[in-house]
């Protein structure tokens, strides 16, 4: 889906748009969250420091993202 897609399909009355919608949303999000995740730790931040500015514990953004970066 194209950025227009989605914000079209986010108003639409068709649900099986609107839950696409949500699926692309949520996929951008995550390549979003792991890019950014990866950058922090090559420039040295702390799992703490990454789990505040995401809102979440230091334990739960390491089982996520741990064993996925080097």
């Amino acid at each position: 889906m194209t950025a227009e897609d989605i914000a079209s399909a986010i108003t639409s009355d068709d649900p099986s748009l609107g839950l696409r919608a949500a699926l692309a949303l949520h996929r951008l999000a995550e390549r979003v969250e792991a890019d950014h995740v990866a950058t922090a730790r090559r420039q040295g931040w702390s799992w703490q420091q990454i789990g505040d500015a995401l809102g979440v514990t230091r334990q739960s953004v390491h089982a996520k993202y741990g064993k996925r970066l080097p």
